[in-house]
């Protein structure tokens, strides 16, 4: 029985210091890679250009901003309690609006769901409504 602990042990160890060999400095440079990635900064008119494929309209501002502010605050109050919040689920529900999601109305109360503020599907329905009629979602 001592016999065999000692042999596994031996292997054990033999096996370990195998894998803890050392490396030439010609194998350093094999492992690399062949190519090196450069990051490219990526424009604001390219970024632009993405959200608007994805159905993502532009940030309002100014009185655009407070347009739609003022019609989804129409159709259900509380959700403009956070304004920059309410911005981002209008634009985020325009990619569900114009790319043919389903469920648009649970999806619409799952991202005016904020904070403490609770939106229903039937708000849901209606803040979709709106953002279909004012112009701001391009369906």
């Amino acid at each position: 029985m001592r016999i065999r602990t000692t042999a596994v042990t031996i292997a054990a160890l033999a096996c370990a210091l195998t894998a803890c060999s050392s490396t030439t400095s010609s194998d350093k440079t094999d492992s690399k890679p062949a190519t090196t990635a450069t990051k490219k900064a990526i424009t604001q008119e390219q970024k632009d250009e993405a959200l608007a494929a994805a159905g993502i309209p532009k940030e309002p501002t100014g009185a655009d901003r407070q347009a739609l502010l003022d019609t989804l605050a129409a159709v259900a109050p509380n959700v403009v309690k956070y304004e920059d919040k309410a911005v981002d689920a209008a634009r985020n529900q325009c990619s569900a609006l114009t790319g043919g999601a389903g469920k648009l109305d649970w999806l619409a109360s799952q991202r005016f769901t904020y904070k403490d503020v609770t939106t229903t599907e039937a708000q849901g329905a209606k803040l979709n409504a709106a953002l279909k009629k004012s112009g701001f979602c391009k369906v």
